[in-house]
């Protein structure tokens, strides 16, 4: 399998259109959209291919590929999947095919906001395909950076405040995981500590025994640093106004994609390296986990912004992201990778109808609407899928993966666990109340003759709402696949002794 190469094609994919874009004119607007949808379709025709010929009995990092860069510092261009990483390398390819369709229609500028956004999603590919921690912290850079301009320049409402609150934020937290990463390599760059010589390669940084003090502290960098992204409990302040100022398909990247750099780092880089410094963190990761949960969610509850209402849910259910990182065992960060994959398909299926809704009715105010099923019975059709996967029904995916998570997290926090629960009946409240101000309920005449979806606005809610009701009827293989990329950590986890560090 290591010889078809997929790894590189899925990755060069959005970063050659990218490059090839700057010499297209900007009127030639078929050719821009065209070259846009070919590189979305290379990257998600690779990845499902890499998906269907991953082998599951051999587990671990497979499709490895290894080009020496700058060997000097143990830096090299080392790409590999395994079942932690491809499901999130897929996640991206669908979002990107499905956001390439949401913006068919752009005309400002389209050029370069496909150019912005191919270098993003270049990135994200990038974060998940790295087998080099130098590597990986430069692709996190590359894909958050042009975000800035994406809403800047596309987005809507406070557009320069929210892109300038996102860039700050994110670069904050950037800046201290790359303290943490500079620790580590120091670290292990000395004769007494590490391995002697220094390196970025995660299966050699595997190797080494981290003190119980330095994993404390790394640990709590890498937390801080990276959970800006997931986002964490308090550090989340950005989200609301990125989401909502963010053009529609960057709103798809940005909760479906960017969202889960911070927990595939924090599983990854965080448990995988310090389990100890992990262990001793856990409480505090719970109970914020539990605020992001229950507090984010009654927060929803009171928003006026259909888009605001998704916003705030994306950083609510990414808590139960958190909840099993905390936990620190197979079942609850199984859970925890694959409410990832869920909750990406779920937003990203979100932000296309809220966004449909907003080009068509050019507002998002709940309290404008009513009765939009009469008008737009497909879109609201769609809206009421969503709205049940978001709440945990039984048939969809996200089902799956949030029970799993709490049957993890119950053996280890019971009492949060019992709590955060509790928040699916808030996530209820909320949807079904958005559901019915917009799609029922007394007609607005003013709404009469909106269009319904249908073309090329079919597409993202077929294939999105496509993969909540086919993984949720057969998540079988998958969770098979993410458990089999949990366990190498897990048994880290476990082997690690976890009384040094109190």
């Amino acid at each position: 399998m290591n010889g078809l190469h997929l790894l590189p094609g899925i990755i060069l994919a959005p970063f050659v259109a990218a490059l090839i874009l700057l010499f297209i004119p900007s009127t030639a607007r078929n050719a821009i959209r065209g070259l846009a949808l070919a590189a979305a379709s290379c990257s998600l025709a690779l990845a499902t291919l890499a998906m269907f010929t991953y082998d599951n009995a051999a587990k671990g990092l497979q499709f490895v590929e290894h080009v020496p860069w700058l060997t000097t510092f143990g830096i090299s261009l080392d790409l590999g999947v395994d079942g932690l990483s491809l499901p999130l390398v897929l996640l991206t390819a669908i979002i990107l095919f499905a956001g390439v369709f949401v913006s068919w229609k752009l005309e400002n500028r389209a050029k370069e906001f496909f150019t912005y956004t191919l270098l993003l999603v270049g990135g994200v590919f990038g974060v998940f395909m790295s087998t080099d921690l130098f590597v990986l912290f430069m692709f996190i850079e590359i894909a958050v950076i042009p975000k800035y301009v994406l809403i800047s320049v596309w987005g809507s409402t406070r557009k320069d405040y929210a892109a300038m609150k996102y860039t700050l934020y994110l670069l904050s937290g950037s800046a201290i995981a790359f303290i943490g990463l500079f620790a580590v390599y120091t670290y292990v760059g000395s004769p007494h500590t590490g391995l002697g010589y220094g390196t970025f390669s995660l299966a050699e940084l595997a190797k080494v025994n981290f003190s119980p003090e330095f994993q404390k502290w790394a640990f709590l960098a890498m937390l801080v640093g990276f959970g800006v992204l997931v986002p964490i409990f308090p550090l989340h302040r950005w989200t609301p106004d990125g989401h909502s100022a963010a053009p529609t398909t960057i709103s798809m990247l940005l909760a479906g994609v960017i969202m889960k750099l911070g927990g595939y780092a924090i599983i990854r880089v965080g448990l995988g390296f310090f389990p100890m410094g992990a262990q001793y963190w856990a409480p505090v990761v719970a109970i914020l986990a539990a605020i992001n949960v229950i507090y984010i969610a009654f927060v929803a509850l009171v928003q006026k912004d259909m888009k605001f209402v998704v916003a705030n849910s994306s950083i609510s259910h990414m808590g139960f992201v958190l909840l099993g990182i905390a936990s620190m065992n197979a079942v609850s960060l199984s859970g925890a990778a694959a409410q990832m994959f869920a909750h990406g398909i779920m937003a990203a299926l979100f932000f296309a109808l809220v966004g449909q809704v907003y080009d068509k009715a050019h507002t998002r105010n709940i309290a404008d609407f009513g009765g939009l099923a009469k008008y737009m019975p497909r879109t609201s059709a769609a809206f009421l899928v969503v709205g049940l996967a978001s709440l945990g029904l039984p048939g969809l995916f996200n089902f799956v993966p949030e029970f799993t998570v709490f049957a993890g997290s119950i053996q280890r926090f019971t009492v949060i666990t019992i709590v955060s629960v509790f928040s699916v009946v808030v996530t209820a409240i909320y949807v079904l109340w958005v559901y019915q101000r917009v799609f029922f309920g007394p007609a607005n005449e003013r709404w009469a003759g909106l269009p319904d979806a249908k073309g090329v606005e079919l597409v993202p809610i077929v294939l999105l709402g496509g993969v909540l009701l086919v993984l949720g009827v057969w998540p079988g293989p998958f969770m098979d696949m993410v458990s089999g990329g949990i366990m190498p950590i897990v048994g880290r986890i476990v082997s690690a002794p976890m009384g040094g560090i109190f």
